[in-house]
């Protein structure tokens, strides 16, 4: 009884004990706790793969204890590191394989940082003069990671407004915001609040105009954390990437479409002159001479050999029937979405897999409380409101990842049909905001 109490008094204390536990008692306390998490199955708000083969996880167990960063102690790994690179920008389309220059991140944010700070460097060294006023040209839908490099490395962010009808990027709008200080203009391959796909192509094509009439050249960061392992094999003849004059650099994450645990990302520049050389590093403190461009140092090998293990497993093929089988689910949760008359469906999922929708005008329909009644049963669907100037406009997302059976998508419609009669019943009694997922 008094070692019973004693467990208990360590699993609920935020101090370190002077005795530990024994391997299995601390394995099973610490299970037991996570056991309050919710089901990642059934977790549709995120991005971020949440199965993958047992053989997977086994290899990426047995590498955990390996130093990316140490790639003169283990060459191996960074060879694969460097094979995963040229698979991805062989992907998008890179005109030259030898001239590129890519590398792991840990995460998609990391890479968009450093796609930041190379367009932000590269116009320094052109305007020798590093007091210059530097501006990025957004969407305002863009992800928060863009929010933080503008804040973190001075950089003035303008952001393209949405209208009602439209929720992606103008381009027309953003050249508007362009000047001789514009570092860049990002595009995203797949919204994280609807799960479209931004004209990329359109985008260049002005960018090209701009140029031309000011003699600029302001490059094009695409942004395809999601569809940059999405559109290379389900819409190959889509023009998004490196085939577009102006798309200089290209981040993905590896653990979203990608189809790995988190954490990794990818970036890549179409050309070694677009990252500028001041901006890596060499050290020699962990034996030999090691090139580094990172924010992050040291990182375990895992991920980027789950990445190396998809590719190898799954081949082109593999990714392509993964993708349409997610692709033709979220299109059937659309279509059964459309029958219930109240409801416009933004994505049906025909870009990346994500369903997204909002409710008709005029439709007293509460998507806050739809959210409530589907975590009920455990699904985890949110329901949030636009960017600036359409803070009006309720969206809910669901976001189909591999793992996401036909089954699974059945009972998903049974209880989201009991939701919507229930919420047509009691939405006239609530307001549609953003407190009521915490009040009620």
């Amino acid at each position: 009884m008094e070692n019973h109490q004693t467990n208990r008094d360590i699993a609920k204390n935020h101090k370190i004990m002077n005795k530990g536990l024994d391997a299995r008692l601390a394995y099973n306390m610490i299970k037991d706790q996570l056991i309050l998490d919710g089901n990642a199955k059934q977790n549709l708000a995120t991005f971020v793969t949440t199965y993958m083969e047992p053989e997977a996880a086994k290899l990426m167990g047995e590498v955990a204890n390996k130093n990316m960063i140490d790639k003169d102690e283990y060459p191996q790994t960074a060879e694969i590191e460097n094979r995963c690179v040229e698979i991805i920008a062989r992907l998008w389309n890179v005109p030259n394989i030898d001239n590129m220059i890519g590398c792991s991140t840990t995460r998609s944010s990391e890479a968009c940082m450093l796609a930041g700070l190379a367009m932000k460097r590269k116009m320094q060294l052109k305007r020798k003069n590093k007091n210059f006023k530097p501006n990025l040209i957004t969407g305002i839908n863009t992800q928060i990671c863009w929010e933080k490099f503008c804040n973190y490395w001075d950089v003035e962010m303008r952001q393209v407004p949405l209208e009602k009808g439209r929720y992606i990027i103008d381009p027309i709008e953003a050249v508007k915001l362009c000047d001789e200080n514009t570092i860049g203009v990002v595009g995203i391959l797949g919204s994280t609040f609807t799960g479209e796909y931004e004209p990329i192509e359109k985008l260049n094509k002005e960018i090209d105009k701009f140029n031309k009439k000011h003699n600029l050249e302001i490059p094009i960061h695409v942004d395809a954390a999601s569809g940059g392992f999405v559109a290379p094999f389900l819409q190959k003849i889509l023009k998004w990437d490196f085939r577009l004059k102006w798309v200089k650099s290209i981040n993905v994450s590896g653990h979203k479409f990608g189809l790995v645990y988190p954490g990794v990302g990818w970036a890549i520049w179409k050309d070694k002159k677009d990252l500028p050389e001041d901006l890596v590093f060499n050290v020699n403190y962990l034996g030999g001479k090691m090139p580094t461009f990172t924010l992050n140092f040291s990182k375990s090998a895992s991920q980027v050999i789950g990445q190396y293990y998809n590719f190898v497993r799954l081949g082109f093929e593999g990714y392509k029937k993964v993708h349409e089988e997610s692709r033709e689910i979220a299109n059937n949760i659309a279509k059964n979405l459309k029958k219930y008359e109240i409801f416009d469906i933004i994505s049906e999922g025909n870009d990346i897999a994500v369903v997204s929708w909002k409710v008709k005008d005029k439709v007293d329909f509460n998507l806050f409380l739809l959210s409530e009644r589907l975590n009920y049963t455990g699904w985890q669907v949110p329901a949030y409101t636009l960017p600036d100037n359409l803070t009006d406009v309720v969206v809910m997302r669901i976001v189909i990842r591999e793992g996401f059976s036909y089954e699974m998508a059945d009972l998903l419609l049974k209880d989201l049909e009991k939701a919507i009669e229930y919420c047509k019943e009691n939405s006239k009694h609530l307001k549609h905001t953003k407190k009521h997922c915490y009040k009620h």
